[in-house]
């Protein structure tokens, strides 16, 4: 942060009041004023004072401190004013909410993690995406992967800090937090990155957020981006990934977008056309029909790829007692699981199935 940007507005306090503003730094140190003279004094035990007491006003030597705090809610400034009555602590707050703005709008415009956080939240318009690139010197068209990563059960606002230190490169790589769960790791990787390059690196942060801070994780991976501005698709596809996941693969910790298959389809019809759907593949009787050991072998056979013999030998059944069961759905559905074109269209029916029972207890 430049100590400038506080000067600039300090010296236009002048024209307030004749009493002296200033700024100090967390370690006390005097880094603007309207008396140049204090520049570069250090006031360590006020500063001490702001820092415990960072949420309010603070009388010290005769002036009043308000803390200015940064993105994880920590004293990294405060600005004072001199005096200690009603009209210092009313000029305080008028200094603190000047410089505050001021400070807000240097990190916008200069910061680079602001910069991706607002890509990928759609924050920015497309067409100011790259003007503020070329003013970051921001590279615009190398690959990158976004990872959203859900805490589950608890959360840790440290989970921010495990991940940043796995990508310390901070001009490529950046770790975002984005509410109270969700935390956007956008990781810049070379073309030669496969889909297993990125599901081991997911698989690293998972194992590190449970290591170090005992946190359940779900991670979500996009599409690779090859160029900036795709970087907010790439974030909904790992939240998409992670909604997809939830109700198709519950077992599963690291869903990657583009191994989503067919679940993805599932997921964006009209619960109205699922109805229509499963209406008309079970004319005879509705899936719900089916006790719980006939959509166990069911989905035993499923696992097996309709191989009746080696879905038998894991079932611990004869053959025989397999096709008996395979008939006996056939009579219920009028689908017969082997017939490869009529096992597709069950496990479709399935998935829907699946789909309409998560909707339904939202």
């Amino acid at each position: 942060m430049s100590n400038s940007v506080f000067q600039s507005v300090i010296v236009q306090l002048r024209e307030v009041s004749d009493r002296t503003f200033g700024v100090i730094d967390v370690e006390g140190s005097v880094i603007s004023c309207t008396d140049m003279s204090l520049l570069g004094e250090r006031w360590a035990d006020a500063a001490l004072k702001v820092g415990s007491a960072s949420d309010r006003m603070v009388i010290f030597g005769q002036k009043t401190f308000k803390a200015i705090v940064g993105n994880s809610n920590y004293f990294e400034y405060a600005v004072f004013c001199t005096g200690d009555d009603e009209m210092a602590h009313s000029f305080c707050q008028m200094a603190y909410i000047a410089l505050n703005d001021a400070k807000t709008f240097y990190e916008e415009k200069h910061d680079r993690g602001t910069f991706v956080k607002n890509i990928i939240m759609d924050n920015i318009l497309p067409g100011d995406i790259y003007i503020r690139a070329k003013e970051l010197h921001f590279a615009t068209d190398v690959p990158r992967a976004v990872f959203l990563v859900r805490q589950v059960g608890h959360s840790d606002v440290a989970a921010v800090d495990v991940l940043s230190g796995m990508f310390p490169d901070k001009m490529q790589d950046f770790v975002l937090s984005v509410n109270e769960t969700d935390v956007a790791v956008v990781k810049q990787i070379s073309a030669s990155t496969t889909l297993e390059d990125l599901e081991r690196m997911a698989v690293s942060m998972e194992e590190a957020l449970m290591k170090e801070l005992r946190i359940k994780t779900v991670i979500g991976i996009g599409t690779v981006s090859e160029r900036l501005r795709e970087l907010a698709d790439s974030y909904k596809e790992a939240q998409t990934a992670i909604d997809v996941g939830k109700v198709f693969d519950e077992e599963k910790s690291i869903i990657n977008y583009e191994n989503l298959g067919i679940g993805r389809l599932i997921y964006q019809l009209p619960t109205t056309l699922c109805e229509i759907f499963l209406s008309e593949v079970f004319k005879k009787n509705s899936i719900d029909s089916l006790d719980q050991e006939t959509m166990f072998t069911i989905n035993k056979f499923f696992e097996n790829d309709l191989n009746v013999s080696e879905t038998s030998r894991k079932l611990f059944v004869h053959r025989n007692t397999l096709v008996y069961r395979l008939e006996k759905i056939k009579k219920l559905t009028g689908l017969d699981l082997r017939m490869f074109d009529q096992a597709i269209v069950f496990k479709v029916a399935l998935m829907v199935r699946k789909y309409l029972n998560s909707r339904e207890s939202r």
